[in-house]
């Protein structure tokens, strides 16, 4: 059997480096020229802090793009790292992506899958280049400051610091996403670092707005607080759960809601289902993984799903009675009802493409919600909170106008 242009092409070709180096920087200097030329009478400072959100804004659209790519099967829409068939684009590799193409018609490598995997590394090496901006401007305040002996920067420089050195990692993971060929695991972690990301640039926004307004984080009941924390690590896990099931395409395992296979514990197989270093299909030992394995990674989702909506209900209730974060509240409750949906919808609709992004998007907005509100209170008593409500929604109305709706 002869070899196709995609068997022949190693992994990894760095010939193209420069030139998808050279695409981040000149994409990534349209969102820099735009935050400079609106915020051109403010201070740096107000600059670096639009940056920081626009970059946030930006973050979450590639994970929405990169959900796109998992969900449309063209994570080996380029067989190569990081270009494709050793070129920057997809134009330069015409003739080997035609002969791919033309050997299997449907993929995994097609004209358009190998675009949709380009444009999606072309958006993450901008928003690398956009956080290395974030960091030296970070660094470059904390000296300035210095020099000038002026109060140091509320957030610590370390923080950009360490988002890109994050960002570096989700590179890494993202291109053994493309050598190891889809690997569950690997495509599962990429996920969750994405999200991980998103927490980093969240409460980076939340405090360099918080700084710019000069206000104070509000206070909430400490129950609260703990609450959100709480709730965000449960959606973490379901996130990583959720990731599990689509990285082993096990969302069609059940079909109907609320039971599965029309029963209420179907047939499952968990050491399958869970058994994690392994290549997608496959077990451990070579043989293919059974239809109960798949169905246990689903309904695990599933049961886990209501725990999560369960705390994600509770917390939006107390939030609205203690008359705290209002819009952390209605954001909440709003993405808690769309992932119920995207989720359903994904069940008993076949899996269809808005929904299945919508759903990871709802996700991660969640965590992006709940960060949000983190970074934007302190614990404290109720007796404190009742003297200070008054005081306290006011400034929480001009966080939310810092957060959401700042000028860039």
């Amino acid at each position: 059997m002869s070899l196709n242009a995609s068997d022949m092409q190693p992994l990894y070709d760095f010939a193209p480096v420069l030139e998808l180096m050279a695409f981040g920087l000149v994409i990534a200097l349209a969102p820099i020229t735009w935050v400079w030329l609106r915020n051109r009478h403010h201070t740096p400072v107000r600059k670096l802090q639009a940056l920081t959100v626009l970059t946030l804004f930006l973050t979450f659209d590639l994970v929405l793009f990169g959900a796109f790519t998992r969900l449309t099967d063209s994570g080996l829409g380029c067989p190569d790292w990081p270009g494709c068939y050793g070129s920057s684009s997809p134009v330069g590799a015409m003739a080997e992506i035609t002969a791919a193409q033309t050997a299997m018609p449907t993929g995994p490598v097609t004209h358009g899958k190998a675009w949709v995997e380009m444009i999606h590394r072309y958006l993450a090496t901008t928003v690398g280049v956009l956080i290395i901006v974030l960091t030296v401007g970070a660094w470059r305040q904390l000296l300035l400051a210095k020099k000038q002996k002026a109060p140091e920067p509320a957030l610590s420089p370390w923080w950009p610091t360490f988002t890109l050195f994050w960002v570096c990692l989700q590179g890494a993971f993202g291109a053994w996403t493309v050598t190891m060929k889809l690997f569950p695991a690997i495509v599962t972690l990429h996920l969750i670092g994405g999200s991980v990301l998103l927490i980093l640039l969240c409460v980076q926004a939340v405090h360099k707005t918080l700084n710019t307004k000069h206000l104070l984080p509000t206070s909430v009941p400490r129950g609260i607080y703990i609450g959100m924390a709480v709730t965000g690590l449960l959606v973490i896990v379901q996130t990583l759960l959720g990731g599990w099931v689509s990285t082993n395409y096990a969302v069609l395992a059940c079909t109907t809601f609320p039971t599965c296979q029309g029963s209420w514990w179907p047939a499952m197989d968990f050491s399958q289902g869970f058994q994690i270093w392994r290549e997608l299909g496959l077990l451990k030992d070579g043989s293919h993984i059974s239809f109960q394995a798949l169905t246990a990674i689903h309904y695990v989702h599933r049961l886990a799903a209501y725990i999560v909506l369960a705390a994600l209900i509770l917390l939006a209730w107390r939030m609205h009675r203690a008359h705290v974060l209002r819009d952390q509240m209605r954001w909440s409750a709003g993405l808690t009802l769309l992932q119920f949906l995207t989720g359903l919808s994904n069940v008993v609709l076949d899996w269809p493409l808005v929904a299945a992004v919508l759903h990871t998007g709802g996700a991660a907005a969640l965590l992006v919600v709940l960060t949000w509100g983190l970074a934007a209170s302190r614990p404290a008593g109720a007796t404190a909170l009742a003297a200070a409500a008054p005081a306290a929604r006011p400034d929480q109305n001009k966080v939310r106008t810092s957060t959401t709706k700042v000028s860039v």
